[in-house]
């Protein structure tokens, strides 16, 4: 045969085989069980209410999104110890939380409080910790929320936004909500805080900050679960990669052996002045937004009876609602369980 035919007889065969197709991996929207879509993600830093103080806030929208309703866009503050992004935007098997709401229509952002992840940190945080007094209490931080509801109104051209809050952060968010019911369309409350019936560990002064081992965190991550579901509720390396990212936030982690992460102590100080005291930082019945407040059973952080205490006191709220999640901790958000917290949010948003 020559050239000229093996060449001929090959592009036949060819014509005759059924074009391969490429194959692409799912996407974080098809992961979360989704219909595939391209996500947008932008980075911003933006002004504070402090001269020289910045706030990082991040953003995932889909990109076939062009107009954005207020009813569609919600922001996310994370709780008293690590920052908003390696949580709420942790991918694990695939998709993060921020994902998993963006992915379903919504404009989604996260911000960070001073002193957390991209955020300034204040200049105490440089210091030794017992050289100031404690910093970033719950004034700042709802000052520094109102800042991004703010900027995000703006620059989306819309009056109110939904909040969603985790542990602290659902202080910060119903702390906001009540001094300004007509900038708040929905409020989600992820392992609320309430009064505490028990002393908090530790009694001496506190300094400008504390810092956090990963071994640390791991043990109380598992407070309160019972020995035999231990081994089963964080499913492999998730723990790990959340740990990794986390403390990858501080620059000066990796200066020290075992790795430190540090937080700032204002939370601290406002849970000794007020929840351990009896005295609530805000008051519930000056919210009307629909609210939900949702956590896990195994909670040591935030213990049920915080919730069920908490709950008849929104008296005044368009609606209310309160789902208690099986099998789940504090950080039931990256725990085998986290889908019950996702849609179970979801469909409070989509209502």
């Amino acid at each position: 045969m020559t050239h000229q035919s093996w060449t001929a007889a090959l592009a036949a065969v060819a014509l005759a085989l059924p074009a391969l197709s490429t194959f692409a991996a799912p996407g974080p929207c098809e992961r979360s069980g989704a219909p595939a879509r391209n996500l947008v993600v932008e980075s911003h830093i933006i002004a504070s209410d402090t001269p020289g103080v910045e706030l990082y806030l991040r953003n995932k929208r889909p990109a076939d999104v062009q107009s954005f309703r207020p009813e569609r866009v919600l922001l996310f503050v994370h709780g008293a110890t690590y920052p908003a992004e390696t949580a709420f935007d942790l991918s694990l098997d695939g998709f993060s939380w921020m994902d998993y709401i963006a992915c379903r229509g919504f404009d989604v952002y996260l911000v960070d409080v001073r002193g957390y992840g991209r955020s300034t940190r204040p200049p105490e945080m440089a210091q030794p910790a017992q050289a100031n007094p404690p910093i970033a209490g719950t004034a700042v931080a709802v000052a520094d929320v109102g800042a991004a509801v703010d900027w995000i109104s703006r620059h989306r051209r819309i009056d109110r936004i939904n909040l969603l809050g985790w542990s602290w952060g659902t202080t910060i968010m119903a702390t906001y909500a009540a001094a300004n019911p007509e900038r708040v369309g929905k409020l989600a409350l992820y392992a609320p805080l309430w009064l505490r019936t028990t002393p908090l560990p530790g009694t001496g002064p506190l300094g400008a900050y504390r810092t956090v081992t990963q071994e640390q965190a791991k043990k109380r991550w598992l407070n309160g679960v019972p020995a035999d579901q231990q081994a089963d509720l964080i499913p492999p390396g998730w723990f790990e990669a959340w740990a990794e990212a986390t403390w990858a936030t501080d620059p000066d982690s990796s200066k020290q052996d075992p790795a430190l992460l540090r937080a700032p102590n204002g939370v601290v100080q406002d849970l000794r002045d007020y929840w351990t005291a009896g005295r609530p930082y805000y008051d519930p019945a000056a919210i009307t937004a629909s609210t939900l407040l949702i956590l896990a059973e195994w909670d040591q952080d935030t213990p049920l009876y915080m919730a069920q205490t908490l709950f008849p006191l929104f008296t005044h709220t368009a609606s209310k609602r309160l789902v208690i999640l099986g099998a789940g901790t504090h950080t039931v958000v990256m725990e085998k369980n986290r889908l019950q917290l996702l849609r179970e949010v979801q469909l409070f948003l989509e209502e």
